[in-house]
């Protein structure tokens, strides 16, 4: 008897406590759930079926499982692919036809079901055709590799996102008022320190609330009762110094703007600097990736072509492994970014070439270079008189490929940089056969 009294006495976690009950109170997916999107519309209308969630840990699979089940009046069954197998799923699908036939559904939780063999997840086929369960399956993995066709094709899959910093900080302002979280409690912690906590949560709910109940817990309390949360506590709980870096705000520009200056100027020290300022503030490391991708081509270019080879290579390895493994990843790209020669005659071609577009956006293709798949178009004198590059000696034309309007322009002006000036010397090369050819 003590036992049990002392195992009432403990409370349950933070992010337990304050599990949403109906979809008004979920957190992020507005994808979703929502105002008139799909599946909230499945879900008022009473006509939910089978399903897979696919999404991140903490983006709320499981509560929006639970609140499908209560919302539909159906019984609710949470099975763990971890802890299960074909004997306990047996068991289950014996409650449900049971439930079945009293004119009970049964909504059945499959978590992490990409951890079922192929045997285990045939066993729920008969069960999901014949309507005794409706499947929700969840995920972190691409259900298209993780779940067998035939199961796979049974179900409708919704893709289920890592939560917005603003979402986190609007559930921990709830948190802090709602008598099920610290509302009956005296809090004193700014917006700022729980934008700072929301960030630090990179999208999971889980985390954003265990991190706060952490905070609260290990506040100041003065003579009043009153708790305050100082940045200081804050750090010390997620050991991050940079908390107030706002992955959406000025700072977040300074930062990246600050990286990518850097690494045009040949500095991989700085370079270095900005990137750990990023990622230890709980920055999306394939963001960085996604930014120094840009800065291989924009600032490279043809004087190292191996730099955005380097840079989709960090961008791979950040989705395989993510924080904070691909840290090193992302640093080998920086200073390499750093150390390589630069040229920015891509970027400037680009420019040169859209703004003539832009200007003449209908300008006819030259009937020479056009395609000509139907004996009317041959008859129009599309393709006529093209002429094939491999069957040329020297693998070159005279043929005209600009619009009229634009013959003789020059976009693209490589520069002695690096690998380039091999370019510059054959494009060099290019330009003075046409001009000896009548080109």
């Amino acid at each position: 008897m003590q036992e049990s009294l002392f195992q009432e006495d403990i409370p349950e976690p933070l992010a337990a406590r304050l599990r949403p009950l109906s979809l008004d109170e979920y957190a992020g997916q507005k994808h979703l759930v929502g105002e008139g999107k799909v599946l909230r519309k499945l879900i008022e209308a009473d006509q939910v079926s089978s399903m897979i969630f696919w999404g991140p840990p903490g983006v709320g699979k499981t509560t929006l499982a639970q609140i499908i089940a209560h919302q539909t009046n159906a019984k609710f069954v949470n099975f763990s692919a971890v802890t299960s197998g074909i004997k306990e799923i047996r068991q289950v699908m014996k409650q449900a036809e049971n439930n079945r036939s009293l004119g009970e559904k049964t909504i059945l939780f499959v978590d992490e079901i990409h951890r079922f063999n192929k045997a285990q997840q045939d066993a729920f086929l008969p069960f999901v055709e014949k309507g005794t369960i409706i499947l929700i399956g969840a995920t972190t993995e691409n259900p298209s590799f993780e779940v067998n066709g035939a199961l796979l094709s049974r179900c409708k899959v919704f893709v289920l996102k890592a939560l917005e910093t603003a979402d986190l900080a609007e559930l921990l302002d709830r948190a802090i008022h709602d008598p099920r979280g610290f509302g009956d409690q005296q809090v004193d912690v700014s917006d700022e320190l729980l934008e700072a906590i929301a960030t630090f949560a990179n999208g999971d709910a889980r985390t954003a609330l265990s991190t706060l109940e952490m905070v609260v817990l290990n506040g100041d309390v003065d003579d009043e009762g009153v708790i305050h949360v100082t940045e200081e506590t804050v750090e010390q709980c997620t050991e991050r110094k940079s908390l107030l870096y706002d992955k959406h705000g000025e700072e977040h520009y300074n930062i990246i703007s600050a990286l990518h200056k850097s690494m045009r100027n040949s500095d991989p020290d700085a370079a270095v600097y900005w990137l750990a300022r990023m990622l230890e503030a709980g920055e999306d490391p394939l963001y960085v990736a996604r930014r120094i991708t840009r800065f291989a081509a924009e600032d490279i270019g043809m004087a190292d072509t191996h730099a955005l080879e380097i840079a989709i290579a960090a961008y791979q390895a950040c989705h395989f492994i993510g924080m904070p493994e691909c840290t090193v990843h992302l640093t080998e790209a920086v200073v390499y970014m750093s150390m390589a020669p630069k040229s920015n005659s891509l970027y400037v071609a680009y420019g040169r070439a859209a703004k003539d577009a832009q200007k003449d956006l209908a300008e006819p293709v030259p009937l020479v270079i056009r395609n000509a798949p139907t004996r009317l178009m041959k008859e129009l004198g599309f393709g006529k008189g093209y002429e094939y590059a491999h069957d040329a000696k020297d693998k070159l034309t005279t043929m005209q490929c600009l619009p009229d309007r634009l013959v003789g322009r020059e976009y693209y002006s490589p520069t002695q940089q690096g690998n380039e000036s091999k370019y510059a010397a054959r494009l060099s090369e290019i330009k003075k056969w046409k001009a000896d050819h009548g080109a």
